[in-house]
């Protein structure tokens, strides 16, 4: 299935896209794309047996309305940095022998389609397309061989990052990635039986038109069931919790001389089997 979220920000309701890419209201199923949803493995079976119910009677998402994040706030959204390679060393840093963590403020969170805010002061806005895992069981002290148990699915991610502020101001990354504005998710969340196989799959990012990222998950130093099991060490991934699992080369700070966003630009991001999603750099203004 794939699960999404429509509506005004704040206001978001619960939907699906079927597999001819009708996009249905699911609010008749009575839940959100939250925590609780995705805490209870059977829920899945609930909503696969409400489509399959409902699908022709449920009210239609108009073409036009806005998408937002396809997982209702998260308790955490947790990045992996540098996890591909090629991409390490266009920033000029060493190939981690363990998986870098940081996180990302959850209210960076938006929609799939929303705005990108460029903001206050900043010189070096930046884009990274990326591989988020949703998931959908408690996991603590996990094994790799296991780490597919606790996941309930793939969205497409934008890991948006304020490059001064994440690496010339001090201090930890969080900084520069967790702006306003800077984590779309989303068009939706295709759950596992959606993906034949999440470590071979393409990513692109294009800006304005040109494409600036051209990648593949097969790249990862470390696989998504490395990750999940690593990141179960040293803290619980609880269900509806986010993963965002590195971006491939690409980003603006790896061109030479760099390239940042303007307002105006258009940053199109896409992957194989988790739709598109793009976002229009603003300027901030204050409120």
């Amino acid at each position: 299935m794939k699960l999404l979220r429509f509506g005004s920000a704040g206001s978001e309701m619960p939907g699906l896209q079927l597999s001819d890419d009708t996009r249905i209201d699911a609010s008749g199923f009575g839940m959100d794309w939250d925590e609780t949803f995705f805490a209870d493995p059977g829920n899945l079976d609930k909503l696969s047996a409400w489509a399959d119910a409902n699908a022709d009677s449920a009210p239609r998402i108009p073409d036009d309305a806005r998408l937002g994040p396809a997982v209702a706030r998260p308790g955490k959204l947790i990045c992996i940095g540098l996890n591909f390679s090629d991409h390490a060393a266009e920033a000029g840093m060493d190939i981690p022998k363990e998986p870098i963590v940081f996180f990302k403020a959850t209210s960076a969170i938006v929609g799939p389609n929303d705005d990108v805010v460029i903001p206050r002061d900043s010189q070096k806005a930046d884009w990274e397309v990326e591989l988020a895992v949703v998931i959908g069981k408690r996991a603590n002290y996990i094994e790799e061989a296991d780490a597919y148990d606790h996941v309930a699915g793939y969205v497409l991610h934008n890991d948006f990052s304020e490059r001064e502020f994440q690496i010339e101001r001090g201090g930890q990354w969080v900084k520069g990635k967790s702006c306003d504005t800077f984590a779309p998710l989303g068009p939706f969340v295709a759950t596992k039986d959606e993906i034949p196989d999440v470590n071979n799959m393409s990513m692109w990012l294009k800006v304005n038109g040109e494409k600036k990222q051209d990648g593949n998950t097969n790249k990862l130093i470390f696989d998504v069931a490395h990750v999940v099991s690593y990141l179960s060490c040293f803290m619980s991934l609880m269900p509806g919790d986010v993963i965002s699992t590195g971006t491939p080369p690409g980003v603006g700070m790896g061109f030479d001389p760099p390239q940042y966003l303007k307002p105006g630009d258009v940053v199109e991001l896409g992957i194989d089997g988790l739709g598109s999603s793009k976002q229009t750099a603003k300027a901030w203004e204050r409120e």
